[in-house]
């Protein structure tokens, strides 16, 4: 398949599968605002990682972050597809979140962070951190001296970028429910993102046949790193929680790991760590181009049954239909944006100067 055909394809199918979240709206309006959640936790965690990489990569140098700026770049330019995004969300608030329904604030102990005025200005001081910062990645790559300047831009851009995206997440996910409290849950978050978007990328580089060889060896030990961290990270929440056993936290557990939700934890453990993490440790495996578009593969599904996991039992139902739907319809349009970008005016200098 072509790069243009693959582009099509994906086109129509984010087509339908936004068609389809649509109509779900209509007719079930009760499911689609966990449906949209999880969709967007999902996808933005590849253009926020994709910038987080490239900026690790300008502080540490290597062959792997030059080897995948062309993919790292396309990931990151799919950011503006948030804006429209971010239309279902607001309309959803009050569905999606109980502090957010007249009068329900005043019952909770951190009401002066969970209130709808403070959680929309944090929102747009959000939006004004990574698109300013995908601006000025976006221009120090037009530039022949592009190491460089994203080097000086680094520092001070992964200091906002992780400050934004923990608060971020708290916000969207873990206000779900309000009473839950985890020191760690945005660090998990970022890893998340970070893993993601490393798998896309290595998954879209690994269908180029002049690929490094050396490159991917490198990029194999980078991506089993971040597994294992972000086993770590999310095992240790787990285990404080379960060790505490604290009523305003173990029932998010509960909640997750009880009926159909215990299985996609299973699925997850498995996918997101376990099956990468023994694949990954044969050099073989990491050097073949078959096998890391298996493994990136089977991380990227992994993610997206994480999100759903992370965001759709606590609307108190099951899985649904219009869950699958949303998210093939914003992954889709997400892809078909990727698949573009070598054509859009403001990326095609960016990805020709660093393919």
């Amino acid at each position: 398949m072509t790069g243009k055909q693959a582009e099509q394809a994906a086109w129509a199918v984010g087509g339908i599968g936004l068609a389809g979240a649509a109509l779900g709206w209509i007719i079930a309006p009760a499911e689609f605002p966990h449906a949209w959640l999880a969709a967007l936790t999902a996808w933005l965690g590849w253009p926020l990682g994709c910038m987080g990489l490239l900026l690790i990569h300008a502080l540490t140098g290597g062959r792997w972050g030059h080897a995948l700026r062309p993919q790292l770049a396309a990931g990151m330019i799919t950011l503006p597809l948030l804006l429209p995004a971010l239309v279902p969300f607001v309309i959803a608030l009050p569905a999606l979140y109980s502090w957010a329904r007249p009068g329900n604030t005043a019952r909770l102990h951190n009401q002066l962070y969970l209130n709808l005025p403070f959680f929309a200005g944090r929102g747009i001081l959000y939006l004004i951190v990574w698109f300013g910062l995908g601006a000025l990645i976006l221009c120090a790559l037009r530039r022949p001296e592009a190491d460089r300047r994203l080097a000086r831009l680094a520092p001070v851009g992964l200091i906002l970028l992780a400050t934004s995206v923990t608060f971020a997440a708290i916000d969207a996910t873990m206000s779900l429910d309000p009473q839950f409290v985890s020191s760690i849950y945005g660090l998990i978050a970022i890893t998340e993102m970070g893993l993601l978007a490393l798998a896309v990328s290595m998954f879209a580089a690994s269908f180029n046949p002049l690929s490094d060889a050396a490159a991917t060896e490198i990029l194999g030990r980078l991506l089993l790193g971040l597994v294992v961290l972000w086993a770590y990270l999310d095992f240790m929440q787990l285990l404080i929680v379960w060790q505490s056993d604290l009523a305003a936290d173990a029932p998010w557990y509960v909640l997750r790991t009880t009926g159909g939700w215990g299985f996609a934890a299973a699925i997850v453990a498995t996918g997101h760590f376990a099956l990468p993490f023994f694949a990954l440790l044969l050099p073989q495996f990491r050097r073949s181009r078959c096998g890391v578009a298996i493994v990136t593969a089977l991380l990227i599904l992994s993610a997206v049954i994480r999100a759903w996991w992370l965001v759709v039992p606590a609307s108190g139902r099951g899985f649904a239909l219009n869950d699958v739907v949303t998210m093939v319809g914003l992954l889709g349009i997400a892809a078909a944006f990727s698949l573009r970008a070598p054509a859009l005016p403001a990326s095609a200098q960016t990805l020709q100067r660093h393919g």
